[in-house]
């Protein structure tokens, strides 16, 4: 069984998410932006082993807790190689939003569409949904229906396209070609806001129309 815990994390409350297989104990992490104090005290909890940290995209309310989360457990950084000048401008980032800049983050492993996933018996895709950054991704769980979809969709928007990295006509490419190709009852925890569905998104909201 696929056991799962979303807590919004830090001032611009990043959705991070916890996927763990009861069956090995095995975890991963997805987009820890902060407070990763709260994200080790729940797998510690829950007695799960952290295998992988997945990065969504590199700003740094989504990517700002992974070095720290990896000192902590050893778990590996993964995220999209596009994304790699994004990560090297945490420090510039920070002050974009006021906030003390974090330890800078070491790309260990890359999150494109050829990366294999395994959490247990549980398949991870990578969809490579570029737009709102040039490496952004979401990770598609088709056995679950369920999407991770960073802040490529958000429920009734779409990610925004105005800063480093933005493409407003990818991001449009990337939500018709590929999510919107997904079935309608695949649930979405975007990267920031209250859960969806593909169906939902497909018929309301008004990028999509």
């Amino acid at each position: 069984m696929l056991e799962r815990y979303t807590v919004p994390v830090g001032p611009l409350a990043c959705n991070c998410t916890i996927l763990a297989d009861s069956a090995t104990g095995e975890a991963v992490v997805v987009d820890p932006g902060a407070q990763i104090e709260l994200i080790v005290h729940r797998l510690m909890q829950r007695g799960w082993k952290l295998t992988a940290i997945l990065i969504t995209h590199a700003h740094i309310d989504h990517i700002g807790g992974a070095a720290e989360l990896k000192s902590r457990t050893g778990a590996p950084v993964w995220f999209n190689p596009r994304d790699r000048a994004l990560a090297a401008m945490l420090a510039e980032q920070a002050m974009w939003i006021g906030v003390p800049p974090p330890p800078a983050v070491a790309l260990d492993s890359e999150l494109t569409r050829e990366a294999k996933l395994m959490l247990g018996a549980h398949r991870l895709q990578v969809l490579e949904t570029p737009g709102h950054t040039e490496g952004s991704v979401c990770l598609y769980l088709p056995e679950e229906k369920l999407l991770l979809a960073g802040d490529t969709l958000f429920a009734g928007s779409i990610g925004r396209t105005d800063l480093p990295g933005g493409d407003t006509a990818a991001i449009l490419a990337s939500l018709r070609g590929t999510l919107m190709a997904l079935p309608d009852d695949t649930q979405v925890i975007p990267g920031h806001g209250p859960f969806t569905t593909i169906g939902q998104e497909r018929q309301t909201n008004p990028f999509l129309q």
